[in-house]
C-alpha cells in the first residue's frame, strides 16, 4: 500500500489511470491541488490533509452528477399505444370533410359555415373554432397540413397515446383559432387544420422539456426542445399570401400550455386502452358535434 509524504492524504484510487487523472482534474477545476502518483499498478490522488474533506465531496458531487446525468440519459421514454391509428383517423377526417364541402361534391356550404369568422366567433359561434381546422382551401393546402399534421401528431401520440393526444391537439387548435379571433378584425376569415398541426407541435416541445426539479444541464441544453420548436416554426409557419401567422403562434402557445398540462397526467391514465379509447372517441364527437350546429345553424339562417 502506497503511504504518502507527512501532511498528504490519499483521496482516491483506482486502478486505472484515466479515472485518475479524471479525479485530478475535477479538483484543479476548483482550485484544489493534487498529485497523481503510480504504485504497483494502481494509481493514487494525493491531497494536502488540510484539503481532504474538501476534496472528498467535490469527486463525491462530482460522481453523483455523473450518475444522475447516465441514469436520464440511458431511461428510454415511454410510448404509448394507438399512435398510428389516431393518425389514419385524422388524415380520413380531414379527406372526408375536404370531399364533403368541395365546391363539385354535395353542395354543402362547409366553408361559410365552418370557417372561423373573428366577428361570429367572438359573437358566440364557438364551433367554427373546431370545424375551421377539418377545411381547406385547395388540394395543395390538405396535403401540406396532412404531412406535418400525420408527423407531429404521431410522435405526440407515441408521447401521450392516440387518444389523448389528439383530444390535446384539438383543444389547443380550438383554443388558438379563439385566441386569434380575439386579436383579429371582425371580418378575419381562417380555415386549415395548420393551427391544430402547430398545436401539436407545441405539444411535442412540451413533453420534451425536462421537469424543473430533475434539471442540472446548461440553459441551452435544456431549453433545445424550446428552440427546435420555435425554428420550426418560423420555418414552416411564416410566410405565403394565405398564411395565418397569428393561427400558427397562438396554436403553437395553446398546444405548450395543454401539452404541459397533459404532459403531467398519470401514467396509469396514459397507458390504460380504456383511457385512450375514450379520450379519441370524444375528439371524433366533438368535431362531429361542432359539425352539426355549424350546419344546422346554417341551414336555419338560410330558411328565414
Amino acid at each position: 500500500m502506497y503511504e504518502p509524504p507527512p501532511g498528504y492524504e490519499i483521496v482516491f484510487s483506482t486502478g486505472q489511470r484515466d479515472e485518475c487523472m479524471e479525479s485530478r482534474l475535477v479538483l484543479e477545476a476548483v482550485g484544489i491541488s493534487a498529485d497523481a502518483v503510480h504504485r504497483d499498478g494502481s494509481w493514487f490522488l494525493v491531497v494536502d490533509g488540510d484539503d481532504l474533506s474538501t476534496s472528498a465531496s467535490e469527486l463525491e458531487a462530482y460522481r453523483l452528477e455523473n450518475r444522475d446525468r447516465s441514469s436520464r440519459n440511458s431511461t428510454t421514454a415511454t410510448v404509448y399505444g394507438g399512435a398510428g391509428l389516431a393518425v389514419l383517423v385524422y388524415a380520413g377526417t380531414i379527406s372526408i370533410v375536404g370531399i364533403l364541402t368541395a365546391p363539385w361534391a354535395f353542395r354543402l356550404q362547409g366553408l361559410a359555415a365552418g370557417r372561423v369568422q373573428a366577428g361570429k366567433v367572438m359573437a358566440g359561434e364557438w364551433w367554427r373554432t373546431v370545424t375551421a381546422l377539418t377545411l381547406h382551401l385547395d388540394t395543395g393546402h390538405i396535403v401540406g397540413n396532412l404531412a406535418f399534421g400525420a408527423l407531429f401528431g404521431f410522435l405526440a401520440g407515441q408521447g401521450l397515446g392516440g387518444g389523448v393526444a389528439w383530444m390535446t391537439i384539438l383543444a389547443a387548435g380550438a383554443m388558438g383559432n379563439l385566441i386569434n379571433a380575439m386579436f383579429q378584425a371582425p371580418t378575419h376569415s381562417s380555415v386549415g387544420a395548420s393551427t391544430a398541426v402547430f398545436a401539436a407541435l407545441g405539444v411535442l416541445v412540451a413533453h420534451s422539456l425536462p421537469p424543473w426539479a430533475t434539471v442540472q444541464e446548461k440553459p441551452l441544453r435544456r431549453w433545445s426542445p424550446l428552440i427546435g420548436g420555435v425554428l420550426l416554426l418560423a420555418f414552416i409557419g411564416v410566410g405565403g399570401e394565405r398564411t395565418d401567422q397569428g393561427a400558427h403562434l397562438s396554436g403553437f402557445l395553446a398546444g405548450m400550455t395543454f401539452g404541459w398540462v397533459a404532459c403531467r397526467l398519470p401514467k396509469s391514465w396514459l397507458a390504460s386502452s380504456r383511457v385512450q379509447t375514450w379520450t379519441g372517441f370524444a375528439t371524433i364527437v366533438i368535431v362531429a358535434f361542432a359539425w352539426f350546429v355549424g350546419l344546422a345553424m346554417a341551414a336555419s339562417s338560410d330558411t328565414r
